[in-house]
């Protein structure tokens, strides 16, 4: 049996190293690292497979969501409501603008984002929501826009987890992940189900002037050469990543199969356990992409597990140990504990297992057993 990681990137590789290299070699031939062609042909290609009219590539994805705030013109002190269970990039971006975060509860089923935890936080300074898009399932987008526009609200979609993912309206119709609200954005982070290898991310939108003010901005604020027109900042996808990303792009909807297959593996293993509660799967709204195969662990010790599986060599990792508001960075004082019941029970219990492409079913055996006889 191979080694077990979190993400197996070494023999991802191993089936798509001839596009890589040859791409490489292209690149390294044509010296041209910062916005060569290759990250045109990727932009286009991802414009193509999301069904969006613009995709604007850029450095990483905690810039893309800065970026996306840069462009709608909010002002300091406007109020962006987002979860307070997520990575910090989320929130980050937010201070760093010197806007206002304003953190709400999630579902305790879905693990993303509560609308009537939104509703109840609105307020007039309120200008825009940042659903996050967690674990590789949609947050409860039809909802999210009705609350957006009866209040007129932006919406950015923090997509980094879910690319790939279908939004489903209760019409029937299908929107990929990332392309419902007012903007999307993506990370490029190499573990992510599409990634690079080196840091990326990108922007999607459908409206024409965001697109052209999110362009200049991605190149410190020029629309022409050596003319700054706003601030902007210096967030540009180098071309050796967009290689990569166009090698991966085709084979991303195989890649979340191949996830949901392990999911599948999991879910037979682990459902009706007293002591687990398996991923929901929310079919009637969302697909599922797992980034992440997170169970919660009740009437037991979690932590224990997680070192019960190190000790086997079965990496399991804490999405998140801290909720957004007990962060030294943003700990602001002005939040009740009891308007956060899911997110501290969720923090107490989540623990995520291996998951990535390359799982083979002797390793899904391995770590299933092990998760199992942890409570024997």
């Amino acid at each position: 049996m191979k080694k077990i990681q979190m993400v197996d990137l070494i023999n991802q590789y191993k089936h798509i190293k001839p596009a890589i290299d040859k791409g490489f070699e292209e690149v390294l031939n044509t010296a041209a690292f910062i916005n060569g062609p290759q990250v045109k042909a990727f932009s286009q290609n991802l414009e193509k497979y999301l069904d969006v009219k613009h995709v604007i590539p850029c450095a990483n994805g905690t810039e893309a969501l800065q970026i996306a705030l840069m462009a709608l013109d909010l002002k300091p002190g406007d109020e962006v409501i987002t979860t307070d269970f997520t990575f910090a990039a989320t929130v980050e971006v937010i201070s760093l603008l010197k806007l206002n975060s304003v953190l709400v509860d999630v579902d305790y089923e879905t693990f993303t984002i509560s609308p009537e935890a939104i509703r109840k936080a609105i307020t007039p300074k309120t200008k825009a929501i940042i659903p996050v898009h967690l674990f590789g399932q949609c947050a409860n987008m039809e909802e999210i826009m009705n609350i957006a526009k009866e209040h007129n609200l932006y919406v950015i979609e923090d997509n980094a987890q879910a690319i790939g993912s279908e939004y489903i309206f209760k019409d029937g119709t299908r929107k990929k992940s990332g392309t419902i609200g007012t903007i999307g954005t993506t990370s490029f982070f190499p573990s992510k189900n599409l990634g690079c290898y080196g840091d990326g991310g990108a922007i999607f939108t459908e409206n024409d002037e965001l697109a052209y003010r999110i362009r200049g901005i991605v190149n410190h604020g020029m629309y022409k050469r050596y003319y700054h027109d706003e601030v902007g900042v210096n967030s540009r996808l180098d071309s050796l990543q967009a290689v990569v990303l166009d090698a991966k792009l085709p084979l991303l909807d195989s890649y979340n199969e191949k996830r949901r297959r392990a999911a599948d593996f999991y879910d037979k293993a682990f459902s009706n356990h007293p002591n687990l509660i398996i991923p929901l799967r929310m079919e009637k709204y969302s697909t599922h992409v797992f980034h992440q195969y997170t169970l919660k662990v009740i009437n037991s010790d979690r932590n224990a597990l997680q070192q019960y599986l190190s000790e086997r060599e079965i990496p399991a990792m804490i999405y998140y140990p801290v909720p957004l508001r007990k962060q030294k960075a943003y700990d602001t004082g002005k939040y009740k504990d009891e308007d956060f019941s899911n997110t501290d029970r969720l923090i107490n219990e989540v623990i995520s297992l291996p998951m990535h492409t390359e799982l083979e079913d002797d390793q899904l055996k391995y770590i299933t057993e092990n998760v199992l006889g942890f409570f024997k």
